[in-house]
């Protein structure tokens, strides 16, 4: 019995970290106790990302694409040592900034990134409009082990003490 005990409780703190269906000024406003919960969502309607060279896309749940503009490198965001893109497209809106985290599929099998128009503002994580949100995503080419090594890393992240 203790090891379903221990199991439920690892998965509840695992689930309420990344379960977060508000981000922004809504969920600086609901977290000021300190209990934040991270929406690791895609927003603005987006449902698969594709990185092609220095071209991003991105398609919504029925596969149209809503976006499509190249990047280039613009430096590295100081919290968390994310890669910071800028558009060349003047008017790539929501679109306009990708913070991407140097994670691959190949070394923690998934991406964890942020989108937005505002730089500054994509750099604060608990204050601004992209508070308390850091999209995570996994290959669409993905198989059971990918997922599995996936699920053991996060496990393994955020429940180490």
């Amino acid at each position: 019995m203790v090891g379903e005990e221990n199991a439920q409780a690892a998965y509840e703190k695992l689930a309420s970290m990344v379960t977060g269906e508000i981000y922004g000024e809504e969920a600086v406003k609901a977290y000021t106790d300190g209990n934040g919960v991270y929406d690791c969502s895609f927003t603005q309607g987006v449902s698969t990302l594709e990185f092609d060279g220095s071209t991003i896309k991105g398609y919504d749940a029925d596969g149209k694409e809503l976006f499509s503009h190249t990047y280039h490198y613009i430096g590295m965001e100081d919290v968390r040592g994310l890669y910071e893109y800028e558009s060349d497209d003047a008017n790539s809106g929501e679109f306009t900034y990708f913070c991407i985290a140097p994670d691959t599929s190949a070394t923690t099998y998934h991406i964890e990134l942020r989108y937005g128009s505002d730089l500054t503002a994509l750099g604060q994580y608990d204050a601004g409009n992209y508070a308390y949100w850091l999209a995570a995503g996994i290959s669409t080419e993905y198989d059971q082990t990918m997922i599995e090594n996936c699920i053991k890393l996060f496990c393994k992240e955020n429940l180490s003490e």
